[in-house]
């Protein structure tokens, strides 16, 4: 098992890989009821997020969030069996990739909407200022989030009534198959400075211990100031947008970008890790997928259940 910081915080985005991994296996099958959006080569930032927060921490994702379910404490069976769209999965099946949720670990849920979970976040953060509770929560987005006018409405509100709130923009420069340069005129560190919010950034996404580490000092300024604080960490996603292909056929980013982005990644330069974590983690996904391919499919009768 793993012993040291670095070692942790890799057993857990390996996990994450391997999890996704599964995923593309699986996915020409059709036992997988969902759209799927991987998080492969963006580990280092939900395995450095999740690290520093309690249970009792709130996160709210985006619809790219298996990673941060999983580095938040969620449960695998739970997951595979919600992509199988079966019973036993975190939603009765109905939510699948896009809306998954653990509240029991403070993973408050997804969505598939752009940007829509960030005002969830700033509310839930002003109910904790008001009832004085010792909780912090985060917000993670993309970089194609802050193009939202939501987004600079919370970041305001978050501003004016001194939320204690994390805002992480999980910068991987492109929004489908656009680059982050044919989008945008602002930079989005300097806009976000505009509202009076400290902020940091993270230009090694890749790393584990770097991404920890900030977040972790992020962590305690918030603890200490009980206001809002804003970072952006840039990492790269290696699979198309949505679905468990390679899109780099289609001509809107480089191979080259790819190759140096996995040039750093510590999940495919430390094999020696790799081979020792790994038939451990392969051992609990086999589990988790026998559990949700035995799971019963919803009836009729819970069709309606859960729904308001």
């Amino acid at each position: 098992m793993p012993s040291t910081t670095y070692e942790k915080l890799f057993y857990q985005a390996l996990r994450i890989r391997l999890v996704e991994e599964r995923i593309i296996d699986l996915y020409p099958s059709d036992k997988i009821q969902s759209p799927v959006h991987l998080s492969i080569g963006q580990e280092a930032v939900a395995v450095g997020v999740c690290q520093p927060l309690r249970e009792t921490d709130w996160l709210f994702g985006s619809y790219r969030s298996h990673a941060f379910y999983l580095a938040k404490g969620g449960d695998l069976r739970s997951m595979f069996a919600e992509l199988y769209g079966k019973l036993t999965g975190g939603s009765q099946g109905k939510a699948g990739s896009m809306h998954l949720t653990a509240p029991e670990v403070g993973f408050m849920g997804s969505s598939a909407v752009v940007a829509s979970s960030i005002p969830h976040a700033i509310g839930a953060a002003l109910a904790a200022k008001r009832l004085q509770k010792d909780q912090l929560v985060v917000a993670v987005f993309g970089d194609g989030a802050t193009e939202q006018g939501v987004y600079h409405e919370s970041l305001n509100f978050a501003a004016l009534h001194q939320l204690p709130v994390i805002l992480v923009c999980e910068n991987n420069q492109l929004a489908v198959h656009s680059a982050l340069e044919a989008r945008q005129s602002y930079s989005i560190l300097d806009h976000a400075k505009t509202y009076g919010i400290p902020t940091s950034k993270v230009l090694e996404g890749y790393d584990l211990v770097k991404v920890q580490t900030a977040f972790a000092d992020v962590v305690q300024q918030v603890k200490r100031s009980q206001a809002p604080h804003w970072i952006e960490i840039q990492t790269y996603r290696y699979k198309e947008h949505v679905g468990p292909g390679d899109d780099y056929a289609a001509g809107y980013r480089s191979l080259q970008t790819l190759h140096d982005w996995q040039a750093r990644d510590p999940l495919l330069l430390d094999q020696a890790l790799v081979e020792r974590f790994k038939p451990a983690i392969v051992k609990e996904i086999d589990d988790a997928v026998a559990f949700a391919e035995a799971s019963p499919v919803p009836g009729r009768e819970h069709l309606l259940t859960d729904v308001i």
